[in-house]
């Protein structure tokens, strides 16, 4: 089921980007796709493996940014209750950032 709403909300941000027509947000889009072709980040579901879900938590969304010279990944979780978790992983290696 993780990789299943990982997917959907993959293909959702595809389609805002191409929906919402030529923007910075096209670029930095572009961009993250080439990063992820050259190996230079992991692909979002190698990164989702490695994040331990709780009871019922499942992927709210999932963003791939630039941030000082490195690509994060910035996961939201969503649990059973509608509690929000928020997990900062290094798109190179998958190593746990910081979680809020």
């Amino acid at each position: 089921m993780r990789s299943t709403d990982a997917l959907l909300t993959l293909a959702l941000l595809i389609g805002l980007a191409f929906a919402s027509g030529p923007t910075r947000a096209d670029d930095d889009h572009e961009r993250a796709r080439e990063a992820v072709v050259r190996g230079e980040v992991l692909p979002l579901d190698a990164v989702l493996a490695l994040v331990p879900l709780r009871a019922g938590e499942r992927l709210l969304d999932a963003e791939l940014e630039r941030e000082g010279g490195r690509w994060i990944y910035e996961l939201e979780l969503i649990s059973a209750d509608g509690r929000v978790r928020e997990v900062e992983l290094d798109a190179r290696d998958g190593r746990w950032i910081e979680e809020d």
